[in-house]
């Protein structure tokens, strides 16, 4: 039987994530609080132009084959810091602007530096891995604040354990990965003292 474009797209990711070394295995902190023995740091893999540009262009023409549009995006747009380089690799994939947005003093995001998003473009949201996905959802907040209706959101791994974290977004991925975790007080990892401590994965103290 022949194997499926997402599924081919997943087993390709899964081969570039290996390959960077950017599948962790340890005794990590979540910055939901809870435990985890697998992390994935996509940082690891983005770092090697092939592979980042590999995994978008796979991405991308998932995305043209379940839109049925060769051009679906007017811009393509990611929360600073984790996915600056992904949101630009996928934005070069569809042929589109690639912005990030930062966060602000009194919290979500705003767009600097020059860049803007009209009201009417078609915007879609990038985030390298989702778990709650709360850092795109606060940028689609941004913009829906900026009158962006037409917003979709994408990441290369879904790690949410839900099909759509997004609600009613439209939602993109290049793989889907469990990843167990626990409460720290039901943490296995924990009650065996040859894992040490738990540590934090994250680009910042106390984020993923």
């Amino acid at each position: 039987m022949t194997a499926s474009i997402a599924e081919v797209l997943a087993d390709n990711t899964a081969a570039a994530l290996r390959k960077a070394d950017a599948l962790l295995e340890g005794h990590f902190l979540l910055s939901s609080g809870r435990h985890a023995g697998r992390y994935v740091q996509c940082a690891k893999m983005l770092q090697y132009p092939d592979l980042a540009a590999q995994v978008c262009a796979e991405l991308a023409a998932s995305v043209r084959q379940s839109t049925g549009e060769d051009q679906p995006f007017d811009v393509v747009i990611g929360p600073a810091m984790g996915a600056v380089t992904f949101g630009y690799e996928l934005a070069r994939a569809f042929g589109v602007r690639g912005l990030f947005a930062e966060r602000a003093p009194e919290g979500g995001f705003v767009l600097r530096r020059g860049f803007s998003v009209e009201p009417g473009e078609r915007v879609l949201v990038a985030e390298d891995v989702v778990t709650t996905g709360k850092s795109a959802g606060e940028v689609v907040t941004m913009l829906r604040e900026m009158g962006v209706e037409n917003i979709s959101a994408a990441s290369i791994v879904n790690r949410s354990g839900s099909d759509n974290p997004f609600g009613e977004l439209p939602y993109y991925r290049a793989i889907d990965l469990e990843v167990p975790s626990w409460q720290a007080e039901d943490c296995p990892l924990c009650a065996d003292s040859a894992n040490g401590l738990a540590i934090k994965p994250g680009s910042r103290p106390g984020l993923t």
